[in-house]
């Protein structure tokens, strides 16, 4: 059976995808088992029986096997070593299957919403109206600084921060989405799919929702007619939702991409009345099983009315459409070319009429050209109009390794150096960090020409830049990972103009993958051991700590800890800093907490 994203040409209109959601819906029924009610049994059956039906020899655990853990440890590899299938499963539907196998009920609130709720909910008004961190940065342009204005908060306040409060995610190994503010709210969504809306200041729940994937991306906020507002938002099974802001309602839900392992794990970017959503994918750890067809997602950028969610174009980075390449040794269709999946928030270039997106690796086939690239799009059309690569070469599938016999391997396995971190447009130079360890300059009026490289560190398969860069003025600020390395972590400002060091300093033997966030004089970093610090942009100095390795009593009842903080980088709006803990992958602990502090 041919996946979907086999057929789609490169760029299609609003009216073609909907002839070919007609005409393949039969397909996508069969590639997409969706349960009308959480059952477990049937949900197992269509899920999971596959590879843990007990047959002798086969590596899966057993039910009987399965029966004798706890809903919790079931319910935990869902969400970390068996991922792939529990990202098509609701957080409801986890914890069904979980129940199911063991004969036994899961405790608590999967919402952790049946307390802290607030006693109100006034309108929601005008978000300019009052301090915002709007969707991955403040501003379009992805620079991740936040100015004094905005921030409510100074340099000098921050050795006096404290914490406020904290509140716990249900049913999750990783704290994993930034957090968004507008008119007084946080907008924050979690491991098993809930997404809430909570008073930012006090805590309080105004109302939660329930995707039907894990969502991963910063909400963002945009207006649908005159006094009222949405948020918008994707999850782990390619879905983009409109809530009102209000009251969580839905507005619209749009599935972006039909492969079965695609997913949304870059934050939606919004400009006039348009949201362009990047897709990105689960396929790049399925291949690493040799009886997986590898491989046939292709990365690509969905541009949705705001008000209706209807697709106004789609184009995937691959243009040509994936193809069998030949048969495994295991008797499987090899399919390529695939991947260039993009993982991170799109760049908005208003005076240019671009956006820029960055891509992954291929996973099959040939190097393709616009992978490991910048890509620069028009937003009307969804035209390519150029790309460039910060490194070629690079096709690779996960649990490739030397002595590892699998017939989806590339014949040599490249270094997965992805651009994982937004590109930030700052005047008129493209930054971005990739995890080969290298810094990049481009210049948009000269199709994304390099200008300069500025080497961070060794890179790697979970090293390099991984998450998220920042710039304040004329500096722009690399923080790195390498997080498999034997000298990890560090935090260094280069010059925009030269690409030559101002400064670099490593506080702590630790990585600092997650997203970084810059206001006037300061820069806040979460790192692999657990603890969020402050710089001095002046020097690289720290200013101030906070470990977060601890248990938290949270205000919604939920039992919380924190633990590394890999992913989101911390939101900083209304005299407020909130930051999310726990991140169990890739190297990290795992952790369920979103802190809130403010100065004593």
């Amino acid at each position: 059976m041919v996946p979907l994203s086999k057929i789609q040409p490169q760029s299609i209109t609003s009216k073609e995808y909907k002839i070919q959601r007609m005409r393949f819906a039969l397909i996508l029924v069969a590639l997409t088992v969706v349960a009308q009610t959480p059952d477990g049994a049937t949900l197992f059956k269509n899920n999971c029986a596959t590879c843990h039906d007990g047959a002798e020899g086969s590596r899966a655990p057993s039910p009987a096997t399965l029966k004798q853990a706890t809903p919790q440890a079931i319910l935990n590899a869902l969400l970390g070593s068996m991922r792939v299938p529990g990202s098509k499963l609701s957080g409801g539907e986890r914890r069904a299957v979980a129940e199911y196998l063991t004969d036994k009920t899961l405790g608590g609130d999967p919402l952790g919403a049946s307390t802290d709720r607030c006693e109100s909910n006034p309108p929601f008004a005008n978000p300019a109206s009052a301090p915002s961190w709007n969707g991955w940065s403040p501003d379009a342009t992805n620079s991740r600084f936040q100015s004094a204005k905005a921030a409510g908060l100074t340099a000098e306040q921050i050795p006096h921060l404290a914490l406020k409060w904290s509140f716990g995610f249900p049913d999750a190994t990783q704290a994993w989405a930034p957090v968004t503010v507008a008119s007084g709210r946080i907008f924050v969504g979690s491991h098993n799919g809930t997404v809430y809306s909570l008073n930012a200041k006090t805590g309080c729940i105004y109302w939660t929702f329930s995707a039907e994937g894990g969502v991963r991306t910063a909400p963002s906020v945009g207006p649908v007619r005159p006094g009222h507002y949405a948020v918008y938002f994707g999850d782990t099974s390619a879905n983009e939702y409109a809530l009102d802001a209000a009251t969580g309602k839905t507005l619209w839900v749009r599935k972006v991409d039909n492969h079965p392992l695609s997913r949304i794990t870059g934050s939606p970017a919004f400009f006039n009345g348009r949201l362009y959503v990047p897709t990105a994918s689960y396929e790049e750890s399925q291949g690493a099983s040799p009886d997986y067809e590898c491989c046939s997602f292709r990365g690509s950028i969905t541009a949705l009315d705001e008000k209706n969610g209807d697709i106004v174009w789609k184009t995937y980075v691959i243009p040509d459409l994936p193809k069998p390449r030949g048969t495994s040794s295991t008797g499987k269709t090899l399919w390529g070319p695939a991947g260039a999946a993009i993982w991170s928030a799109p760049t908005v270039d208003a005076k240019r009429g671009l956006l820029y997106a960055a891509t992954g690796n291929t996973y099959s086939g040939e190097d393709q050209p616009n992978s490991d690239a910048v890509v620069a799009f028009d937003m009307k059309t969804g035209k390519i109009v150029w790309s460039v690569q910060g490194n070629d070469n690079d096709v690779f599938i996960s649990g490739c390794r030397p002595g590892v016999k699998n017939p989806n391997c590339p014949d040599a396995n490249g270094p997965d150096y992805d651009f994982g971190t937004s590109p930030v447009l700052a005047g008129n130079v493209i930054l971005i960090g990739s995890k080969s360890g290298y810094g990049f300059a481009m210049d948009p009026d000269n199709k994304g020409k390099i200008l300069w490289r500025y080497k961070v560190g060794e890179g790697g398969a979970l090293g390099g830049i991984e998450w998220g860069i920042a710039v304040e003025g004329d500096t722009v600020y690399f923080p790195l990972s390498d997080i498999t390395r034997p000298n990890p972590g560090g935090l260094h400002a280069v010059n925009i103009k030269t690409g030559e060091k101002v400064w670099a300093v490593k506080p702590a033997k630790s990585a600092q993958s997650a997203a970084i966030t810059v206001i006037p004089g300061a820069i806040f970093s979460g790192a692999n051991d657990g603890i969020l610090r402050v710089f001095s942009s002046k020097d690289g100095s720290v200013i101030w700590q906070y470990d977060t390795n601890k248990d938290f009593k949270t205000l919604n009842g939920v039992p919380a800890k924190g633990a590394s903080m890999i992913g989101p980088g911390p939101t900083v709006a209304g005299g407020m800093v909130y930051v999310n803990s726990g991140y169990g992958a890739f190297g990290g602990r795992p952790g369920n907490v979103l802190l809130a502090f403010g100065p004593e």
